[in-house]
């Protein structure tokens, strides 16, 4: 069972999406477990062929738990009938039953991998023959069916979502030393860039100003690497790589931090390819393990929805949260004379143990200096 932040203490196994004997690769989803954030896809990382189940669908167990055996390498050829694999634990034995559809409007209970698969593949939920445990849709009952109907969104529970968030926030707050800091960037050659950028493109194809932001934090880590990694065993872990956690609004409350993953070797284009995606499938409950259980640093944008100044308190088991602000006008000083500039406040805060206040404060700087040179991103 994969953690997906320190928020998270267990998971319920809703789906398999494999079976034993098939092979999979690194990054294959390969089961759907059901958290207090929704429901996420799990992806593995590493080759191999799936042994046995050792969880059934429908049971809540701790992180860290194993959920199946993977053997590595590719299986000997062979002119006899190869020996059967381990017995595998089965999932709950129940029967397709014959169901009336619902009435319109009514909902049918689905596991959130069968709802998506219906909806990419336009078939019908009520019309099905439920397989799964208390008569759910799975996702074998989708690839069988042959129907038309979209089915309806699958929801959130966004109570426990909200109950998870503060625990993880109360959490940071007593155990991890905070320190703020705080910087006005002009952000007027960023944006004139983005605007001589954007104007012979398509709307779908636009940069909007997150991708310079997100790449100028990933361009600064780069120089300031106590910044990006985890604080465990009591001391600092520095990250395997650049993902940074983008806070994203779920629409009707809650929130959630996926990674973008090696963000600095990311153009622009690529990076506004992947946030765009990032937010529609977090959105839609769509997310995958690797994408919340690895960020090494965590970014947050409060500037649609007007606020100015935004210090956030960090994610454990991370060090360092960066927060933008606004881009409002202001009157700014340009050698000797006084200018009306965009500005933007840009925010740190970040764990004591790990770094201090004079290189907070470097690193700040080096991020407002690349956004001075937008074209070098």
């Amino acid at each position: 069972m994969p953690s997906l932040g320190a928020d998270m203490e267990a998971g319920t196994l809703v789906e398999w999406l494999k079976r034993p004997g098939d092979r999979v690769k690194r990054g294959d989803v390969v089961a759907v477990v059901e958290t207090q954030k929704g429901a996420i896809e799990v992806d593995i990382f590493q080759d191999g062929i799936i042994e046995r189940w050792l969880v059934e669908p429908g049971t809540t167990v701790p992180v860290g738990t194993p959920l199946a055996l993977i053997a590595g390498g590719a299986p000997a050829a062979t002119t006899t009938q190869p020996s059967p694999p381990p017995e595998p634990i089965a999932p709950p034995s129940v029967k397709p039953v014959h169901v009336k559809p619902k009435p319109k409007g009514g909902r049918v209970r689905a596991s959130p991998a069968a709802r998506r698969l219906a909806a990419e593949r336009g078939i019908a939920l009520d019309a099905m023959i439920p397989s799964g445990p208390g008569g759910a849709v799975i996702y074998a009952d989708v690839e069988r069916a042959r129907a038309s109907q979209k089915p309806a969104p699958k929801r959130l529970d966004l109570a426990e979502m909200r109950r998870a968030i503060a625990a993880a926030m109360a959490r940071s707050k007593r155990e991890i030393p905070h320190y703020y800091l705080s910087t006005t960037v002009d952000l007027t050659p960023a944006l004139a860039w983005l605007e001589a950028v954007n104007t012979n493109r398509p709307p779908a194809r636009r940069l909007l100003l997150a991708a310079p932001l997100l790449k100028a934090v990933a361009r600064a880590l780069v120089e300031a690497p106590e910044f990006n990694g985890f604080f465990t065993a009591e001391e600092f872990q520095p990250g395997a790589g650049i993902h940074i956690g983008t806070a994203i609004a779920i629409r009707g409350g809650g929130l959630v931090a996926p990674a973008i993953h090696d963000v600095d070797r990311l153009s622009l284009d690529e990076l506004m390819v992947q946030l765009r995606d990032l937010v529609a499938r977090a959105r839609s409950g769509a997310l995958r393990s690797s994408e919340l259980s690895d960020p090494t640093i965590t970014v947050t944008n409060l500037g649609e929805r007007g606020v100015e100044t935004v210090f956030g308190v960090i994610y454990p088991p991370q060090v360092a949260l960066v927060g933008f602000g606004m881009p409002v006008e202001r009157p700014w000083a340009i050698g000797s004379e006084i200018a009306v500039r965009r500005v933007m406040t840009a925010t740190l805060a970040a764990d004591h143990r790990s770094s201090d206040g004079h290189r907070g404060a470097r690193f700040l700087a080096n991020i407002d200096r690349r956004l001075q040179e937008p074209e070098t991103l």
